[in-house]
């Protein structure tokens, strides 16, 4: 009775989840163009060697360690900070709640053009109030220099509301009493903040983290709008890549070697999370479980 149960979701995972993987994990053997059916020109592990040594992918995994590096130092902070001013009690801060949030909503693609035509060299908004105060424009999205730190403003813009919300509302479910008593016992602000909020808001701050690592490696959507991975792959991610060989190139082969090196990457990654940061958090919380027991 329960494997009658379970059948629909194990047919639904096997077909849209573990078949895909599987299958890019078998192409990535062959070279192969994608089309007539099955590969059948057998490779081996020349498609990794490749991956070795392909210049475009080394800097993929450099740019991507860039965004999350930036993502880490600026965005979540930011979003942290933000949720601790809108938690205060200050007049309209469901309005700015919702402000702040509704970046998130907008989808990727309409941000995505509506920041191709904010950062346009001729006409947009960034370069033509540069120019009532005397600074020359850029075309920021056209210049190898400034177009990965365009790439993180906009995705820092889109997601930021995301983690603000999460912050938010693990900071309400922090019981004011325990901020009561510390300044009570002659704790400041930045005291209260230090021993008390950051730790409780600790296991959400590693979740928003994991969110965000994970979101650099996958990321292709917004690059593609903004800028296809251009100028000269300077703004390229490995989705892009593994897109632009598998289907500008026709060269599924390499490309499916590309999604198994970053299946692998997620993989490792979560793992470890879950091994170091998941397992604790876990821990921690039946531990609470049972005291409160």
């Amino acid at each position: 009775m329960l494997a009658l149960f379970l059948a629909p979701a194990l047919l639904l995972f096997g077909s849209l989840v573990l078949g895909p993987i599987l299958l890019g994990l078998y192409t990535s053997f062959f070279e192969w163009n994608g089309f007539g059916g099955l590969p059948t020109t057998f490779i081996g592990f020349d498609n990794f060697v490749r991956l070795l040594t392909d210049e475009v992918f080394l800097g993929d995994l450099e740019r991507g360690l860039i965004l999350i590096v930036l993502s880490l130092a600026i965005q979540l902070p930011f979003s942290l900070a933000l949720a601790l001013l809108v938690n205060q009690k200050i007049r309209m801060r469901s309005v700015y709640r919702v402000v702040f949030f509704a970046p998130y909503v907008l989808s990727e693609v309409i941000t995505g053009v509506l920041f191709t035509m904010i950062l346009s060299p001729e006409s947009g908004l960034v370069n033509r109030l540069l120019a009532v105060v005397n600074v020359e424009g850029q075309a920021w999205l056209g210049n190898t220099s400034t177009v990965l730190l365009a790439l993180f403003f906009v995705i820092s813009w889109k997601y930021f509301g995301f983690h603000m919300i999460l912050y938010l509302a693990a900071r309400q479910s922090i019981p004011p009493e325990l901020d009561d008593a510390a300044r009570t016992d002659g704790a400041g602000a930045w005291q209260v903040f230090r021993y008390i909020t950051l730790p409780l808001l600790g296991p959400t701050i590693r979740i928003s983290i994991f969110l965000s690592i994970i979101g650099a490696i996958q990321l292709f959507d917004m690059v593609w709008i903004l800028t296809g991975g251009g100028p000269i792959h300077a703004s390229e991610t490995l989705a892009v890549t593994m897109f632009q060989n598998g289907f500008r190139r026709f060269e599924v082969g390499y490309a499916s070697a590309i999604s198994v090196a970053m299946f692998l990457i997620s993989l490792v990654f979560a793992l470890l999370y879950q091994r170091f940061v998941l397992r604790r958090d876990l821990e921690g919380a039946m531990t609470v479980m049972g005291a409160a027991r």
